[in-house]
């Protein structure tokens, strides 16, 4: 496993050492683990998003697409025991 050193804001140390103390995260490292992957998943998520935004944008859902679409939202809805 590799390790990365980096400085990091006394305000946000005490943060971490706060979650570490209530049992939040195990420790610091922890932590800084749980954040980075949070990170490397958000970015590849907008990144997904991105690309399935510019394909809509390329080729728009046909109103014979949509037209399917809200009649399944609207069967989902009344089928919901509300």
């Amino acid at each position: 496993m590799t390790q990365l050193v980096t400085r990091v804001a006394d305000a946000l140390v005490a943060e971490i050492d706060a979650m570490v103390a209530s049992g939040a995260v195990a420790n610091r490292s922890e932590a800084v683990r749980l954040a980075l992957v949070e990170l490397v998943d958000r970015h590849r998520r907008q990144q997904i998003g991105a690309r399935i935004a510019e394909a809509y944008r390329r080729q728009p859902q046909t109103d014979e697409e949509l037209a399917g679409a809200q009649a399944a939202v609207v069967q989902m809805i009344a089928e919901e025991p509300w």
